[in-house]
Formats: structure tokens, C-alpha cells, sequence
């Protein structure tokens, strides 16, 4: 292979090609703390977002429940406005359109409110890397807690083992849940259930 066809990986040394390599397969450092504790007092968080990619997509709804001693005390359904066109399948899947957040606050605003909501209490969430991925995309606009994060879908493997998957929609249909799915609120609520069934199985 001549120079010509050679690609920049090609052109490295033995000794940088090692080091390439060494930073590609190094994983980004969690910015929370990853949790299987059991714990009473929590906040349930889910987000509706433009697409799948943090730090490109934009939130457009925050739904959080908080819970003292498992009993529901506070919630947050919020809609965000994402600075940015809602595609059509988006709207589709969420019922959230262009037009029903063209008047709602911007994600900094709304994100402040949840910090201060939240306090300094446990996150549960659904695929909770999903979440955290846009929460802490944000960290560079925002001071965003260190928080400790429990995830249903890695706790419903372990527990739940008849259900055909372990996504929320069909953990919801396996439990015989009332489930208004892709709506931050709906989401959140049967999260709570699924965490509770959890606990509720393992002790």
C-alpha cells in the first residue's frame, strides 16, 4: 500500500496507533452515581425528547414524581420549548407538537425548577442512561448534582424474568398496568409501579 492509500490511522506510528486505540475503548466516565440500593424517598424522571442523540436532540417534556415512603407527594409535567422544528414522527409518537411548545419555556428554566425540585434525592428512571444523557448533556449550561441513579429496565432483568422484553411498554402490559406511553407523566407513573413491584419482589 503506498502512502497515497493510506489512511491517517495507516500513517501512525506502532506506538500511537496503540494510543489511538487506548482512547477509543476508554468509557466515558458516568457523571452519576449508578445504584441498585433500595431506597423510599425518590424522584421518578422521565423525558420527551426530539430524537434519540443527547447533546443534539432537545427535551420537550419533563415529567418527574417524587415520593416520600413510596407515597407520590410532588409532580412535575412540564413542556419545554426546544428552539428547534418537532418532526412530524415525534409529534406522531408524543402527541407533542411544534405548536404546543412554541410558548413554553426554554429547557434551562425548566431543568433549574427540577434540580430544585429533586433536591438531593435518588433518581429512578427507565433506561436511565437514555435520561441522564440529556440531563447531564446540559452540564455545560447548567450545574447539574452528582445524583445517584436507579434503573428499572437493569433491575426488571433481574427480577422479572417471565416478560418477553424489558422495555416499559410491554413490562407495563405484563403487570396489567395502566400505561399512557411516550408522555413524560405516563412514563414516570408506571416506572414508580415497576420499581415498587421491584422491591416488593426481592425482599
Amino acid at each position: 500500500m503506498n502512502n497515497q492509500n493510506k489512511t491517517g490511522l495507516d500513517l501512525l506510528t506502532e506506538k500511537s496507533r496503540q494510543q489511538y486505540w487506548a482512547t477509543k475503548k476508554t468509557p466515558t466516565p458516568k457523571k452519576y452515581n449508578p445504584s441498585v440500593k433500595k431506597v423510599k424517598d425518590y424522584v421518578v424522571l422521565d423525558f420527551e425528547t426530539t430524537g434519540l442523540r443527547a447533546g443534539t436532540d432537545q427535551i420537550i417534556q419533563v415529567g418527574a414524581v417524587k415520593f416520600r415512603n413510596h407515597e407520590k407527594v410532588g409532580v412535575i409535567n412540564q413542556l419545554v420549548n426546544p428552539s428547534r422544528p418537532i418532526s412530524t414522527r415525534i409529534t406522531s409518537l408524543t402527541g407533542i407538537s411544534n405548536d404546543m411548545v412554541k410558548n413554553e419555556p426554554k429547557v434551562e428554566r425548566v431543568i433549574l425548577q427540577l434540580i430544585d425540585f429533586m433536591e438531593d434525592l435518588p433518581i429512578v428512571a427507565h433506561n436511565a442512561s437514555f435520561d441522564m444523557g440529556f440531563l447531564y448533556g446540559l452540564d455545560d449550561r447548567l450545574d447539574i448534582p452528582r445524583y445517584t441513579v436507579i434503573d428499572t429496565l437493569k433491575l426488571a432483568r433481574k427480577v422479572i424474568k417471565a416478560s418477553p422484553n424489558h422495555k416499559l411498554t410491554t413490562l407495563a402490559q405484563y403487570l396489567q398496568l395502566e400505561h399512557h406511553a411516550h408522555d413524560a407523566l405516563g412514563d414516570c407513573l408506571v416506572t414508580a409501579q415497576i420499581y415498587q413491584y421491584c422491591l416488593a419482589q426481592s425482599t
